[in-house]
């Protein structure tokens, strides 16, 4: 396993949680990190990307000011903070790292991932 994803769940609309990604075996801080979603039936969808070094943070426009992408290099952990969360939310979570991607939308670009985390949202 080259990624490994935690804090998925259930939770009602409106409310938040924090996925994490941490790598084991390589240091995050020289990659680019994106999120990624799959919904049942749905093709994978990225959601967030965070730069190497001054990790610029770039989002999709259905998740743009609810979800916070964010980094702390001295954990070598990679954070998805989602608030507002709505149904349309619920997927899977996969995080991806490269060294380097043409297309930071593209999952086909990124060569490690991770098992991916269960997110629910429901009432």
């Amino acid at each position: 396993v080259q990624l490994v994803e935690s804090g998925g769940g259930t939770v009602q609309p409106g409310g938040s949680l924090r996925l994490s990604c941490t790598a084991p075996r390589f240091t995050l801080d020289d990659h680019i990190i994106s999120w990624f979603r799959q919904a049942p039936g749905k093709e994978r969808e990225w959601v967030s990307y965070i730069g190497s070094g001054n990790g610029a943070t770039y989002y999709s426009n259905s998740v743009k000011g609810r979800f916070t992408i964010s980094k702390d290099s001295a954990k070598n952990t990679v954070y998805l903070h989602m608030n507002s969360l709505k149904p349309d939310d619920t997927a899977v979570y996969f995080c991806a790292a490269d060294s380097s991607v043409s297309v930071m939308e593209s999952w086909s670009e990124y060569d490690y991932w991770g098992q991916g985390t269960q997110v629910t949202v429901s009432s």
